[in-house]
């Protein structure tokens, strides 16, 4: 008789899919890459190097979101739910793709720190998944809001020259804020002040770490 994982196997499991998967090279995206086609004008070094780090923090953002999303969809009470917080996984895996060939592209790498952050936004999106399916909804709302908002202030940064990151970041808000118009819909409630100020507290952290490592 095949024994059932308790919640703690299942959360090993998961985590352990997750460092693998952070720590090895992604998979073609499932959907067309956003930069196919578009130009890439020459640039000085100190862009190059600007540029790069800017998409190694998108890159170890997706990791993040990817953590969150499964640590929530872990503990997910009702079956809608769960599937929506998994699909949003699966398309920030796209999004993972994206920065990892424009990364490649851009003769970088990856950040060293994204298994490290895989497994404590694990850890915050089954806590945020234990407050309740309503709330678990809410921290998506006001993650992806977040996001969409560092994208912003990415695409100012990035010169009208490079065309090809613009067009992933681009796209990468437009799913972003669709991930959060969802997770309304689907009855997300509001976080609290001090909740939403603690999440930009860890997300800069992480910016600055994954744009120097």
């Amino acid at each position: 008789m095949q024994r059932q994982l308790s919640l703690l196997d299942q959360a090993l499991a998961k985590i352990g899919q997750g460092l693998a998967a952070a720590a090895a090279p992604s998979p073609t995206a499932a959907i067309n890459y956003p930069a196919q086609g578009k130009a890439d004008s020459a640039r000085s070094e100190a862009e190059r190097r600007h540029i790069a780090g800017l998409m190694r923090i998108n890159h170890t953002g997706e990791i993040a979101a990817q953590a969150l999303y499964h640590g929530q969809a872990l503990v997910a009470t009702q079956p809608h739910i769960r599937a929506h917080l998994l699909q949003a996984a699966q398309e920030e895996r796209d999004h993972l793709a994206w920065c990892e060939q424009r990364l490649t592209e851009l003769n970088d790498s990856p950040s060293r720190i994204g298994p490290a952050w895989y497994v404590g936004s694990f850890a915050i999106g089954v806590v945020a998944g234990l407050a309740g399916d309503r709330w678990s909804l809410g921290f998506v709302d006001e993650t992806e809001r977040q996001v969409a908002e560092h994208l912003s202030d990415h695409l100012a940064q990035i010169p009208e020259t490079d065309q090809r990151s613009r067009a992933i970041l681009a796209q990468m808000r437009s799913d972003e804020q669709r991930h959060g118009q969802q997770a309304r819909d689907a009855g997300g409630q509001a976080l609290p002040a001090r909740i939403k100020s603690a999440m930009r507290a860890v997300a800069t952290m992480m910016k600055i770490g994954a744009y120097r490592f």
